[in-house]
């Protein structure tokens, strides 16, 4: 059964929401589709637990998986980090226009330097 809108995007953002499930996309981004061995090598945890955070991200369309013989190689999908970028724009504009503000407020104070 095909997913709602939300449901997919709330995927997304749970799926984000774990460290070790960031640092998973880190690593496939920057050194490109993985065995599960290979991303296993950075974590601390069984590869059992591991799995488990493949699972989610691939629920969530963040990673794919290739079988190559034996083994399972992931892939990186960033297409839908898309939504989340979406989501986060409005709040981006609303700091930047805080930041802007501020700057503006300070360049208007007097300086407290040494007379």
């Amino acid at each position: 059964m095909p997913q709602a809108p939300a449901e997919a995007g709330d995927r997304v953002f749970a799926a984000l929401a774990n460290g070790a499930r960031r640092e998973v996309l880190r690593l496939l981004r920057e050194e490109g589709p993985q065995p599960v061995q290979a991303l296993a090598d950075h974590f601390a945890m069984r590869r059992p637990s591991l799995s488990e955070h493949l699972k989610v991200l691939r629920e969530a369309g963040l990673v794919s998986e290739q079988r190559s013989g034996r083994q399972r190689i992931y892939r990186l999908e960033a297409a839908p980090l898309a939504e989340v970028q979406d989501w986060l724009h409005p709040y981006e504009r609303f700091w930047r226009g805080r930041m802007k503000d501020l700057g503006a407020l300070l360049d208007r104070m007097p300086d407290d330097g040494p007379a």
